[in-house]
């Protein structure tokens, strides 16, 4: 017997991802309902070969389900996963509003599943999409040898900001070609041919609300001791996040041996060769489940540092692929009940 899910916020990139990722990887679903706003109700979406209607949010009675993926926004978050948890079915939320609440926990399948123990408003939280595809890269490092400091620089693709965001490339791109008007609506500035160092909101340290995201989610699933400094900016790519990292460890640790580390980690492809087809792209990576590394090599600015890139699909494991995993792990533990009363393995 399998489950009765419901994805919330069906209609947007994130929630079309996690029902196509449902049916990837065959995660056992007695029935699936679409959930999305008033004003999408009836919209059709897919799910493997057969095409659903969306029904209403504020209609819909989630008693009914098992599990909740949550994937329409803090706003939409804030108001309903708490009352969705006391109704029954377990949330897996998309949005930022629960990953900082110590009754929630945080979690990336590869880098802290026993998290998933610690379940107290039938609320799990899915990370920020660049601290979830940076955590699985880091984990299998620092337990190897302890992190004590990491730089990053993102390249964060449109798709991160929702169909809105891909919608203002695509036609400020257009606008360009053809002398058209590429006056700026979703970004701050035009992202066509451009790159913005800005994301999110400004702190009063000068640092974004992005860029603090990613280290207070790495001090919650890793380790609050690293030190982390971060520069999130936005790119004219589709889909797909990119980042330059730089490592400082606690003892020395060569290139070969980050290198072993990194192939035998779950969830983590390494391509690292000197040649043009030695190393990964946002293109290279959209589409597929890994959080691909590259360019592995010494900082010889420290003592013990490496430097990095990583890729990954940003509307993958970034969002809907991590939020199924969890899902997974929920089902595996025994945590998640089907509504037969009997637990489905997923293989």
């Amino acid at each position: 017997m399998g489950y009765r899910v419901a994805v919330v916020g069906a209609t947007g990139n994130v929630g079309r991802e996690m029902m196509t990722i449902l049916e990837e990887l065959n995660f056992p679903v007695d029935e699936i309902h679409a959930i999305a706003s008033r004003k999408s109700k009836g919209v059709e979406v897919s799910f493997g070969d057969r095409t659903l209607k969306c029904q209403d949010l504020e209609q819909f009675d989630f008693s009914t389900v098992d599990v909740v993926l949550m994937s329409a926004g803090g706003t939409v978050s804030k108001e309903w996963s708490e009352k969705i948890g006391k109704a029954g079915p377990i949330v897996i939320d998309n949005s930022s509003v629960f990953r900082m609440d110590k009754d929630v926990p945080l979690i990336v399948p590869e880098v802290n599943p026993d998290a998933v123990k610690d379940i107290r408003k039938n609320i799990v939280a899915n990370p920020n999409c660049s601290t979830a595809q940076l955590v699985v890269a880091l984990k299998p490092l620092h337990d190897a040898a302890k992190i004590k400091r990491v730089v990053v620089s993102t390249y964060q693709s449109v798709s991160g900001a929702g169909k809105e965001g891909m919608d203002e490339l695509w036609n400020q791109t257009k606008a360009i070609y053809g002398l058209g008007d590429a006056k700026p609506k979703k970004f701050p500035k035009q992202i066509a041919f451009n790159v913005i160092p800005f994301i999110g909101a400004f702190n009063e340290d000068g640092y974004t609300d992005e860029e603090a995201k990613m280290w207070n989610e790495v001090h919650k699933m890793m380790d609050p001791e690293i030190k982390l400094t971060v520069t999130c900016v936005r790119v004219p790519v589709f889909v797909g996040h990119s980042e330059a990292v730089t490592v400082e460890f606690d003892r020395p640790i060569s290139v070969d041996e980050a290198r072993a580390i990194l192939r035998e980690a779950p969830g983590v492809l390494v391509v690292d060769k000197h040649e043009h087809d030695g190393y990964i792209t946002p293109v290279d990576a959209a589409g597929e489940h890994a959080v691909y590394v590259s360019r592995i090599r010494k900082d010889h600015t420290v003592e013990n540092g490496l430097s990095f890139w990583v890729v990954s699909d940003n509307l993958r494991k970034g969002a809907a692929l991590n939020a199924v995993q969890i899902a997974q792990l929920l089902d595996e533990t025994g945590t998640l009940k089907s509504s037969s009363g009997f637990r489905s393995i997923t293989v």
